[in-house]
């Protein structure tokens, strides 16, 4: 006797557990699939160009599974990850830069657009890649992992500044061009009008962490952000949710206890 659940909106584990679902180890399939399956999400006019899909499918290829196997051996992790949620979390990335490239009844994607997002493409792979499989290690893990992508970095030709880490460099899609994050704000000013235990002078931690936070919310990605006790996540999140994002959007907050 079989039976059909209708669906899963108040089930518990346990009722999850009977629906004959099947579980699969992540080692029993390969990264190739996930990108595969991302590859044809491309928008529709960034899929049309055979070049970016052959350039995306080609770096995917040489450096994916070699950068998971990397970070596994020589790059020790706060939180523990799997390399197929590594893999999703450098395709969302990549989705962000893409967003502008959807077409829609009144925003057109131009021939110059997709020649400009053409000669970016492999800086944009680097940036997303650097930020996703090796964002979740420690200090001595990204000297290692930068010493590493920067090896595939100059294999690709492409244009980076001599001795720089890719953690310290923002690429903007604007000049085409590496920049310092600090070139992404403002010069700082203390406000006068505040007390001292409310200053907070930005960082480069502070700045990178809140730009690809808000990029990936701004994208609709989930994000998580771990890190060891008394860093600034807590100020530095409810600085970006309170104080700098879009108006229609609206923060909860929320606070656990072990």
């Amino acid at each position: 006797m079989m039976f059909e659940v209708e669906d899963l909106a108040v089930a518990s584990p346990a009722t999850v557990s009977r629906c004959g679902m099947v579980y699969m180890e992540p080692e029993d399939y390969t990264l190739t699939l996930l990108v595969k399956s991302w590859i044809n999400t491309l928008p529709e006019k960034v899929g049309q160009n055979s070049f970016i899909k052959t350039t995306l499918q080609s770096l995917f290829d040489s450096y994916l599974t070699d950068g998971c196997y990397f970070v596994r051996k020589n790059c020790p992790e706060l939180v523990i990850t799997v390399d197929n949620n590594l893999a999703q979390s450098c395709m969302r990335i990549l989705d962000c830069f893409l967003t502008p490239y959807i077409e829609d009844d009144i925003k057109k994607v131009t021939k110059e657009m997709i020649e400009t997002l053409s000669a970016q493409i492999k800086q944009i792979f680097f940036f997303a890649f650097n930020w996703s499989i090796g964002a979740t290690t420690t200090m001595l893990g990204r000297d290692r992992f930068s010493n590493w992508i920067r090896e595939k970095i100059y294999i690709e030709k492409v244009n980076f500044p001599e001795g720089k880490s890719l953690y310290d460099l923002n690429f903007n899609t604007k000049t085409g061009e590496w920049e310092s994050w600090f070139d992404t704000i403002d010069k700082y000013t203390v406000d006068t009008k505040i007390s001292f235990n409310e200053i907070v002078v930005p960082t480069q931690d502070s700045i990178r962490m809140k730009a690809l936070a808000k990029m990936l919310i701004l994208n609709g990605k989930h994000i998580l952000m771990p890190g060891p006790i008394g860093t600034g996540k807590s100020v530095y999140i409810n600085q970006l949710s309170f104080y700098e994002m879009p108006e229609e959007y609206q923060t909860l907050k929320m606070t656990f206890s072990a």
